[in-house]
């Protein structure tokens, strides 16, 4: 990261300086990074694809993200979790997706274990972790913007112990400020939410 403040966009609203760096960046940073995600299937997908991405960039991710939707029956738990082993050397070798044995196997064993639980729980789990907004500045730059947090960490740990892979703390953190548990917007971002509760006049305006 750099100490880099936001950035005009090409309709001249400020933005955080990674969402210009590819278009198809600028609607997932407006309309999506950041907002709050909830319901389990949801956090699956979400849960899943940060999985994926772990060593490449997010962008691979979000252009592949129909294929993934396609591959992993919209990122149903209960459907995942009835995959058969048909459906695994399907996956290995489907074209639209990242086909990573180790990925793919945990997205599969995530969903056995969730379906186990009861509705409504991984949502109720995960948001637990959220921090106090008001304990959190807004960042000015990108280089205030952490990789790891406590909270994180603890998620982590306790999606871990309850069976859930390929999650560590790096993961979990890209998970809550994707899902809405914190606002990594930078000061001044048009996407970042106002003390009122509000997103920027731009985001807001066509909402």
């Amino acid at each position: 990261m750099t100490d880099r403040t936001v950035l005009a966009g090409p309709d001249g609203a400020p933005r955080c300086p990674w969402a210009l760096s590819a278009e198809d960046y600028v609607t997932y940073h407006d309309e999506e990074w950041g907002r709050p995600v909830r319901g389990d299937d949801a956090l699956y997908e979400r849960l899943s694809l940060e999985a994926f991405q772990s060593g490449l960039s997010w962008i691979t991710i979000l252009r592949r993200r129909p294929g993934f939707r396609d591959a992993f029956a919209d990122f149903r738990i209960e459907k995942v979790a009835a995959f058969t082993d048909e459906d695994r050397e399907r996956l290995l070798v489907d074209p639209g997706i990242i086909r990573n044995r180790a990925k793919i196997d945990a997205t599969l064993a995530n969903a056995r274990v969730l379906a186990d639980w009861s509705p409504g729980e991984l949502d109720t789990l995960i948001w637990s972790y959220a921090p106090d907004p008001a304990a959190r500045p807004a960042p000015k730059t990108l280089s205030d913007v952490p990789a790891v947090t406590p909270e994180s960490t603890a998620l982590s740990k306790d999606l871990k112990k309850r069976g859930l892979r390929f999650i560590g703390p790096t993961t979990a953190y890209a998970l809550m400020q994707a899902c809405g548990l914190v606002d990594d917007h930078l000061e001044g971002c048009v996407s970042r939410t106002t003390p009122s509760g509000t997103r920027g006049a731009r985001t807001q305006d066509r909402a």
